[in-house]
Formats: structure tokens, C-alpha cells, sequence
């Protein structure tokens, strides 16, 4: 089904996402022009807007010359520059569509989008032929790539010029037939921090993806992210962060948080926006100051600590994403340390804890982020940024406090109120770091909701929580 417009069409094959683009080409007497790329004109008639990073030719001598089948890890907008070209394609992507084949002959009027893992060749019909293509990935000398014997009887492609006759090279009289092609997997997610609470429900909802720890990939290294082979993803889900408060307010510490929260985000942006990937990061309601009852997520940042300064300074990296989400997000409770952990614990060695009365806010299981992050990503939801919590009446941490031991058998009551400013005095008094927190976490959840996500109240989850795990504290 072709789509028109007044310059041109775009036509859709039986092979998904393989293009065919008919080109205005303007003749004279003195030879012909046309525009080989042109990203405004060329995206509103519905190609991809693929970002090509490199620009080859190839200059074939003499009638027959053919090359291929090869499928490389990148997207590329063919077009011949001179002669004409009989061109194939072959699908060796997994999925219902490997094998699926078309092809066509090309004049400087056709020019043909190959999606990445899909097999193209081409042959020749003149002497002295020249064929352009644009790809969006950076070749890699060395690399080998899934290549399909030219003569498959399978994809059974009438070349105009018999492949005995052809002139190829030795490596493409030697490729394999399709039914011995190993298929191209699709590109992969990849989870970041997959060590903290948040990576390891994201690794849980995500069970087809990388899962990379510190160990693999430390986001505060910017040469190795820049090593890192992107070009295997299509998809980050950014869980990495340096979440502690308190030490942030130390020399030490707040070297850390910026070097992971602010720098590492910055150069996984980088590599986000060179490789047109989506990138899925986290932040906090720490950003805020905890003036408004509720927070919206366009309220100015206004952060009251060092952690919070560092994750603000993130945002910005991560918002330079033009593929990107942004979610915000309120005392996250997962597989690891946490509040909810620390009061088991305590109700578990009969301990009377004071907490404070005045921080209120809502919880956020890790479980919830990580589903409302699939969520997102299979709803296309529009970019930008969300908040995430689980939803309910905000509670304080007094509140909350009391409901975990009530749920392990203790007595409500056995919880003793207190105010941030005494709880702030006796870390300081033992000369312990302290970082100011905002009087309001709570995060307004209505965007979240109208992309069709409802999150779970967060004292049902809190039941779930410790009634999965009747021993968290363990």
C-alpha cells in the first residue's frame, strides 16, 4: 500500500519494515538530480527517521557483479547513484517472517529501507554501476555477519544475470543455504544496577533482558560506557544510582553521588542519543522541596540535599533523550534494605523505634515501578516524564511504621512518635552526616493513570509484601 504525496511515495513489501521509496528525479539534457536523503520530506511520508553516521559506495566495473546475501546490525537507505541495480532481500530475523523474501530492480528513481538483520544483495545490470547506501551504525572491521547462499533454492531469486555467469567473490560462493542461517535476534533490553532493589524487578518483569551489575558496566566510568556495544540494544532501563542520603552529605559521599547520578547519566544519555535508543531513567521525589501537597511533574526542581541535587542534574542529562521516560518516583520497597525491612526487623527483636510524624508521602514497591515501566514501553506512551508510586491516602513514616507492625504481631502502639528536627538533632549530635528531606514526598499519580496504568494501594501491597516474605528482615 503505497503512501503519496506530491514528492514521492513509500511503498510497504513482504518483507516487514523493507521500504521501497520512489524519488522525484529531475532530468535534462545534461543528466539528472535527486535528492538521496532528505529527513523532513522523507519522515512525513513515513520512513523511519534512522539517523544514518555513515555513508558508503559501491562501484561495481562490470554487468554482473553481485554481492551478498548479507544481514548487518544496522538500518540502511539504499540508492543507485549510476546504471541500474537488480537488488534481493531475504529476512533472517527470528520471527514468524525469516525466509520472506523481495526483490526489484533499482534505477536512480528507487531507493529501498533495509531494517537491521534483514539479508540484502545486489547485481549489477550495466557496466560502470554505482549504488549508494546511508547506515546508522559505525562498521567495525573484523565483525562477521549472517550471510544466505546466493543461489537458495529456498529464496529461489531469479537473477536477471545466472549466478554462473556472475562475478563474485569467494566469500559469497561460500555462504551458507537460509535453513543452515542461525536467525538474527531482535536487539535487547538492557537493565542497569540490576544489583538494587529496582534492577532486580525490573530483571523479574523483564525476563529477556541483559542484566548488568557495577561489576559490568560502571555508569561513573565514562570509557566504559563508551566501550559498552550499544549497538546489541534497543532499549536501557537505568536503575543504577547512588541512593545514600545521608553520606551524600560527605565529602566522599557527595563525590560519588555526582559521579554516578549526574556524570553517569549524562554519559549514558550520550550514548542513548548516538544510538537512537529509548532510554527508561529514575529519579526521585528528593528533587523536590516538600512545599506542595502533591507533586506534579511539572513543578520546578527545587532539592533540599546533595542526593537530591545529583539526581536533578540527571534529569536534565536523561530529558536530552529524544526517545526517553523520565520516572519519578517515592520511597521504593523492594528485594534489599529498605524502611519496611528495617521496622520488620526491629518489631521481629521487640524494639521500640521512634519515627518521624512530619515526612508523608506514599510507597512505591519496586514490583509497581517495574510494571508501570513495561507498562509505558508496550502502551508506546507519549515520552517524558511520569510519577510513580503506589496509590492510597499518603501516610507518614509514623504511620507507616505502626501498619508493618501490626502486620508482624506487634502491637501498633509499641512505635513511639518523633519530629525531623529531633531525629536530625541526634544524628548530629553523634556527629553523623544528616541531609534535609522534604516535608511532602507525595507524587501526583494522574498522568501515570491516564496512559491506562492504575498502580495498586500501597497497604495492599504492603500486606503482599510482607505476607510473600513472612520473614523479610531475615
Amino acid at each position: 500500500m503505497a503512501t503519496t504525496s506530491t514528492r514521492g511515495t513509500i511503498e510497504s513489501t513482504p518483507v516487514p519494515g523493507l521500504l521501497v521509496v520512489r524519488l522525484d528525479v529531475h532530468e535534462d539534457a545534461r543528466g539528472w538530480f535527486k535528492e538521496g536523503w532528505q529527513r523532513q520530506r522523507m519522515t512525513g511520508l513515513g520512513l523511519p527517521d534512522f539517523g544514518p553516521v555513515q555513508h558508503n559506495v559501491s562501484f561495481n566495473t562490470r554487468r554482473g557483479v553481485t554481492r551478498g546475501i548479507h544481514a548487518e546490525p544496522w538500518d540502511k537507505l539504499v540508492s543507485v547513484a549510476a546504471g541500474r541495480v537488480f537488488a534481493a532481500w531475504v529476512d533472517l530475523r527470528d520471527g514468524a517472517s525469516f525466509g520472506a523474501t523481495h526483490w526489484l530492480e533499482l534505477g536512480p528513481e528507487t531507493a529501498v529501507f533495509v531494517p537491521r538483520g534483514v539479508g540484502n544483495a545486489y547485481q549489477a545490470l550495466e557496466d560502470g554501476t554505482a549504488y549508494s547506501y546511508l547506515v546508522n551504525e559505525h562498521y567495525v572491521p573484523g565483525r562477521s555477519y549472517p550471510a544466505v547462499d546466493l543461489g537458495d533454492a529456498t529464496a529461489a531469486i531469479p537473477w536477471p544475470v545466472p549466478l554462473a555467469e556472475a562475478d563474485l567473490s569467494e566469500k559469497d560462493r561460500t555462504n551458507p543455504a537460509l535453513a543452515g542461517v542461525l536467525p538474527v535476534p531482535p536487539p535487547r533490553t538492557l537493565v542497569l544496577g540490576g544489583d538494587g532493589q529496582l534492577g532486580r524487578a525490573l530483571a523479574r518483569s523483564f525476563p529477556d533482558a541483559d542484566v548488568a551489575g557495577r561489576d559490568r558496566l560502571d555508569i561513573s566510568s565514562a570509557p566504559a560506557v563508551a566501550a559498552w556495544p550499544w549497538q546489541d540494544y534497543d532499549i536501557v532501563l537505568n536503575a543504577a544510582a547512588y541512593t545514600q542520603v545521608d553520606q551524600a552529605e560527605t565529602r566522599a559521599g557527595l563525590a560519588e553521588a555526582w559521579a554516578t547520578n549526574a556524570a553517569g547519566v549524562a554519559a549514558l544519555a550520550r550514548a542513548a542519543r548516538e544510538h537512537r535508543l529509548t532510554f527508561v531513567h529514575y529519579s526521585t521525589d528528593y528533587v523536590f522541596d516538600g512545599r506542595a501537597a502533591a507533586h506534579a511533574e511539572d513543578e520546578p526542581v527545587v532539592p533540599l540535599n546533595v542526593y537530591g541535587q545529583s539526581k536533578a542534574a540527571g534529569e536534565l542529562a536523561a530529558t536530552s533523550v529524544p526517545h526517553h521516560y523520565l520516572l519519578r518516583t517515592s520511597w521504593c520497597v523492594g528485594a534489599g534494605d529498605n524502611f519496611v525491612r528495617t521496622m520488620a526487623a526491629l518489631a521481629a527483636r521487640g524494639a521500640r523505634p521512634a519515627v518521624v510524624t512530619d515526612q508523608v508521602g506514599r510507597l512505591t514497591f519496586s514490583s509497581t515501578l517495574a510494571d508501570a515501566t513495561r507498562h509505558l514501553l508496550t502502551a508506546a506512551a507519549p515520552w517524558g516524564t511520569y510519577h510513580v508510586s503506589n496509590a492510597g491516602t499518603p501516610m507518614s513514616w509514623f504511620d507507616l511504621a505502626r501498619e508493618v507492625f501490626a502486620l508482624c504481631g506487634r502491637s501498633p502502639e509499641d512505635v513511639r512518635p518523633t519530629t525531623t528536627a529531633a531525629y536530625a538533632a541526634g544524628r548530629l549530635g553523634a556527629r553523623q552526616p544528616f541531609a534535609v528531606r522534604p516535608a511532602s514526598s507525595v507524587l501526583a499519580l494522574d498522568k501515570l493513570v491516564r496512559t491506562g496504568f492504575q498502580p495498586v494501594d500501597q497497604l495492599h501491597e504492603l500486606k503482599t509484601y510482607l505476607g510473600e516474605d513472612p520473614h523479610p528482615w531475615s
